[in-house]
């Protein structure tokens, strides 16, 4: 049975570039995104299967995978690649706006890996990985909420991991340790003494395939990528 993958969070850069590595090593993909206009050209690229959910709502998460199992019968990857992000100083923050942040970032996390995970344990194999960030490790000045929501999202990869993964499920966490280039954002290639100033997002889908093909005898929990250039 040909395998299959649901990406959470779909955008035009990481998840777009692994749909993209997932369908050229013939996975059926399916692709999740509040507003799914937006992927048109990356589905028909991929042959993937668009479905609007909010990665915050219960029961939107419930009909995509059942959506999801109507389309394909398995599921052997997921990936959740949703975040929300507000920035500003600490004593100025909207309460509401740092909820969010905790919900799509984590939240939301619980939510899709729940159900895949129900799915997988049945099923005795298949993999659920977690898109991280810098602000996973490390909290930065005007950004609390964004690391609040981070750090608890690797937190749930680290504790489902290990009890998870003694059932033939392999969770993982990345930490995207540095700016992804995305030239609609004015982050493009850099030039002279500095080429790769960003991560490639192509790069980083070929991690996180060769993740996925690792044999389980030794299984990463956490990859952590960064741009040559990055200081640490």
């Amino acid at each position: 049975m040909t395998k299959a993958a649901l990406i959470v969070g779909t955008g035009s850069g990481i998840s777009a570039a692994f749909a993209r590595a997932l369908s050229s090593n013939g996975y059926r993909v399916a692709l999740a995104a509040r507003g799914v206009d937006k992927l048109a050209v990356l589905a028909k690229a991929t042959g993937a299967l668009t479905i609007a959910a909010d990665a915050i709502d219960p029961g939107s998460i419930t009909r995509l995978f059942a959506e999801v199992d109507r389309a394909f019968g398995r599921l052997d990857v997921v990936l959740y690649n949703a975040s929300y992000r507000t920035r500003g100083p600490f004593l100025d923050l909207d309460p509401k706006e740092v909820a969010k942040s905790i919900e799509v970032s984590a939240f939301g996390g619980f939510l899709v890996a729940q159900e895949a995970a129900r799915r997988m344990v049945k099923q005795g194999d298949g993999a659920i990985f977690f898109t991280g960030a810098s602000a996973s490790v490390k909290g930065y000045a005007q950004s609390a909420p964004f690391a609040m929501g981070k750090f608890a999202l690797r937190g749930l990869a680290q504790a489902i991991g290990r009890e998870l993964q003694p059932k033939g499920i392999h969770v993982a966490h990345f930490v995207i340790d540095g700016g992804v280039r995305n030239p609609g954002r004015g982050r493009q290639e850099g030039s002279g003494d500095m080429p790769d100033h960003f991560l490639d997002p192509e790069a980083i889908a070929h991690t996180y395939m060769a993740v996925l093909n690792q044999p389980r005898s030794a299984w990463s929990l956490e990859v952590e990528l960064r741009p040559w250039v990055e200081k640490f």
